[in-house]
């Protein structure tokens, strides 16, 4: 990881840069963020920045931080007048000064940025970006004098001991060395596939290693080292590949390849990206051979290396809405609408909390940023909260106490949701298979006033169906026959569509009757029926309304309903 964060030193143009690269939801000048919003996010990274530089923790994921500055910086160049500067924060200055400066990386946009960079540079080289923490070796007699971590790219932490400690890095050389090495130290990830696992915590675990003051054995030799410049070395690139071969670094040769133009850049970057590695990594890094010496080199991104990251595996998320949706069985389920964002090709705009009690914990209200990823590469998973409005606005949530497995099975004030869903339920594949009836036939049922009970339907004729939105004679005719072909249905399958609790399978074949005399000692001694089981299974043949639709079929001549 050649450059964890941005550094609070960072050129304009550097900053500028980053907020091209990065997609950013809600950055458009027609609306301006509130005072709370701007106040939010600048403690946020304030906080992220503080642990990063005082402690070496990293507390977001760098596509979360990258996304969050730009989005400051675009506040910044729309608003300048609301939106101001963040402070400026002094660090203490690290233990270890680094002989050369560790530069960082600027991040191009895209394809098309790439294209222009290799333009004017036909001796260019690309490695892999390899996701671990910076390091700074320095060696004298061919012996390790110094290790220094990456710091603020001036200093940084002294790690002489403890990188002696790793069998990655020869404490002695082969031959006799005065220079100076950059790279990174990762954590070993033998076969791992970046398209498919992302980082899977490496970083975060290598940060752990090496804060420790004492690394045993076993944890030392889970650590290897990507030698990524050589500072001092050998102006032209093959040299310096072959020397740092000759002194046992031979990871930089087999990883680092001359290239002429944006086509070879791209099989390079989906190879690694989607190919098997020793290591995680976070994208590609172009280098041109010919570069200044290392004493004019600067603790800023300079212009002959640069970085083209991985398409980012997560994204932020404006909430502009919390909705509570209530399902069958009672379940309520948050969900939050977002202002758009675009994560790998994919525009998203809702994404579930899970449970209530998942939201609850985490409070999320309209106006918070949240960090979205993919689950499965399709579904939107919400990983947390990225950070909160100061202003709570309150919101209206249903009771849990009033909807559970048992309410709504008529449609009365409040039941609106759980009663559709259950309309759907029973129409669906799990229940009754009507082909082409689902949530939106039945909110046109619902809102003409012809179905309030969950079996109102059976009795509609054309004329009636006709009254509902969107219905018209020719749907009327195929929703009739449709209808009627239900009282077909086996015993089993309406059973399944009025919600029976799983378990009374155990029990078939019978009949309902036979069913609802059932006591809970009854289910419970049925195998695979637990106590909780037994008890909801005796509730529902148990229920008033449930008894009313069992009765209602057995009048329609549905098989295992009659007396």
């Amino acid at each position: 990881m050649h450059l964890l964060r941005l550094s609070r030193s960072l050129h304009l143009t550097c900053l500028l840069a980053l907020l091209l690269a990065v997609p950013v939801a809600s950055a458009s000048c027609t609306s301006p963020p509130s005072p709370d919003s701007v106040a939010a996010l600048l403690a946020r990274l304030a906080e992220w920045d503080d642990a990063y530089f005082r402690r070496g923790e990293s507390l977001v994921s760098d596509d979360i931080y990258d996304q969050a500055r730009a989005r400051l910086e675009a506040w910044r160049r729309c608003f300048p007048d609301r939106v101001p500067a963040p402070e400026m924060a002094s660090y203490p200055a690290g233990e270890g000064v680094h002989p050369v400066a560790q530069t960082g990386l600027a991040k191009l946009a895209d394809a098309a940025a790439v294209g222009r960079w290799l333009m004017r540079r036909p001796d260019a080289w690309i490695q892999p970006k390899v996701d671990g923490v910076a390091v700074t070796l320095v060696y004298r007699d061919g012996r390790l004098a110094a290790a220094i971590s990456r710091g603020d790219g001036v200093t940084g932490q002294d790690w002489t001991e403890r990188v002696r400690r790793l069998p990655s890095v020869p404490a002695l050389l082969p031959e006799s060395f005065d220079g100076v090495l950059q790279g990174e130290l990762y954590l070993r990830r033998e076969g791992h596939v970046q398209a498919e696992r992302g980082d899977a915590g490496a970083r975060a675990e290598i940060s752990g290693l090496m804060a420790r003051r004492v690394l045993n054995a076993d944890d030392a030799g889970r650590v290897g080292v990507f030698i990524w410049d050589w500072p001092d070395g050998p102006a032209d690139m093959g040299e310096r590949l072959a020397g740092l071969s000759r002194l046992g670094f031979v990871d930089t040769l087999g990883f680092t390849h001359p290239v002429a133009d944006l086509a070879t850049v791209k099989q390079w970057r989906r190879a690694w990206f989607q190919g098997p590695l020793p290591f995680a990594t976070d994208g590609v890094v172009l280098r041109q051979a010919s570069r200044p010496p290392a004493e004019a080199w600067r603790a800023e991104p300079p212009e002959w290396a640069v970085a083209w990251k991985h398409p980012p595996r997560e994204a932020l998320g404006e909430v502009r809405g919390v909705e509570f949706r209530i399902g069958r069985t009672g379940r309520i389920t948050p969900l939050l609408h977002l202002h758009p964002v675009t994560l790998e090709g994919r525009t998203i705009r809702r994404v579930s909390v899970g449970s209530l009690s998942r939201w609850q914990a985490l409070d999320i209200r309209p106006g918070d940023h949240v960090v979205i990823a993919l689950a499965g590469l399709t579904i939107p998973r919400l990983e947390g909260v990225a950070w909160r409005t100061v202003e709570r606005r309150p919101l209206v949530l249903p009771s849990p106490a009033r909807y559970h497995a048992l309410s709504c099975l008529r449609l009365v004030p409040g039941c609106e949701e759980q009663f559709l869903a259950r309309l759907e339920w029973l129409s669906g594949d799990q229940g009754l298979a009507m082909t082409g009836v689902g949530l939106g036939t039945w909110k046109a049922l619902v809102e003409a006033g012809l179905v309030e009970g969950l079996l109102d339907w059976l009795e509609l004729d054309r004329q009636a169906l006709r009254r509902a939105r969107g219905i018209g004679e020719r749907r009327a005719d195929t929703l009739v026959g449709l209808f009627a072909t239900t009282e077909e249905a086996p015993f089993a399958r309406w059973l399944q569509a009025l919600g029976a609790p799983p378990g009374v399978e155990a029990a078939l074949p019978a009949d309902w009757h036979t069913l609802e005399r059932h006591a809970e000692d009854d289910w419970g001694a049925m195998p695979g029926v637990g106590p909780g089981r037994a008890e909801e299974l005796g509730e529902f043949f148990a229920h008033p309304e449930v008894r009313r639709l069992a009765e209602r079929l057995g009048e329609l001549g549905v098989a295992g309903y009659g007396r």
